[in-house]
């Protein structure tokens, strides 16, 4: 990974990075220049031959405050084509995470607000510490409670109804309740959280890259996809593409040899 000055990165194993944001006395408020860095992560990880899951958490105790208030001051000041193309650039790298073809996993360690929320809602799976809260704070700052994609993403992933609730009121979403609606999948204790976190990251690299990044695409589309048989149809056409891999051989000759699989994404 090359230099970047507001992610702290890791590798616990080569095919694992950890990017923590790394703002804490700001707890971790996004920065135009940490949505720049934001791409360069994305870019890296997914052209580095080895990784295979990026992780994203907080450094100290919050996950993402979104942005700071200290440069959300000025926008007003810019004229509407120079904010709209800031706001573009902003939303491309949040979307970037979904974009990505590998796996992002968001291991929420305390607040995420604002676009600190649309960030977790932008990767694939979220796990989070008792601490971990969730705010569509856009709303109580005068803005609209859609930005940089969670319009988009939130009914996804709780439901239309209860979208527009959380997008208008602009109250925290604590843990327990995350976990009811689906905005996490489990809470785990903060010492721990990290660990479940490369715990999944593992069980996703003991299967083949091309699957995974498969399966990846296969759910985003057809999330939106207008019937059952749209569906089935690329389902099918995947399924095509990977018999033909090297990797789904290995997977058949490692079951029938009683081992595990050596994949090599190919």
């Amino acid at each position: 990974m090359g230099d970047l000055t507001t992610l702290l990165i890791e590798r616990p194993t080569p095919q694992i990075v950890i990017a923590r944001i790394n703002r804490p006395d700001r707890l971790n408020a996004i920065t135009f220049e940490m949505f720049e860095e934001f791409i360069t992560l994305q870019e890296q990880v997914d052209d580095d031959p080895l990784a295979r899951v990026l992780i994203l958490t907080g450094s100290g105790r919050a996950f993402c405050a979104g942005l700071d208030l200290d440069l959300a001051r000025d926008l007003p000041s810019m004229n509407p084509a120079e904010l709209l193309v800031g706001q573009e650039s902003w939303a491309r790298s949040i979307a970037g995470f979904r974009h990505m073809d590998k796996p992002v996993i968001a291991a929420v360690n305390g607040a995420a607000a604002g676009a600190g929320m649309a960030l977790a809602l932008a990767a694939d799976i979220r796990i989070a510490a008792p601490t971990g809260r969730f705010n569509a704070a856009f709303i109580r700052i005068g803005l609209t409670g859609g930005d940089v994609g969670t319009s988009w993403l939130l009914p996804r992933i709780v439901g239309f109804g209860r979208a527009m609730e959380i997008l208008m009121t602009g109250r925290f979403i604590e843990a327990e309740e995350a976990l009811r609606i689906g905005m996490v999948t489990e809470i785990v204790p903060a010492d721990l959280l990290l660990d479940r976190a490369i715990e999944i990251a593992e069980m996703i690299c003991s299967n083949s890259p091309f699957g995974v990044r498969m399966t990846k695409q296969v759910v985003q589309t057809n999330v939106d996809a207008p019937s059952l048989d749209a569906a089935i149809n690329l389902e099918n056409r995947n399924q095509v593409l990977a018999f033909q891999t090297d990797d789904m051989r290995e997977a058949f000759d490692a079951f029938r040899e009683k081992r595990e699989p050596r994949f090599t994404g190919r």
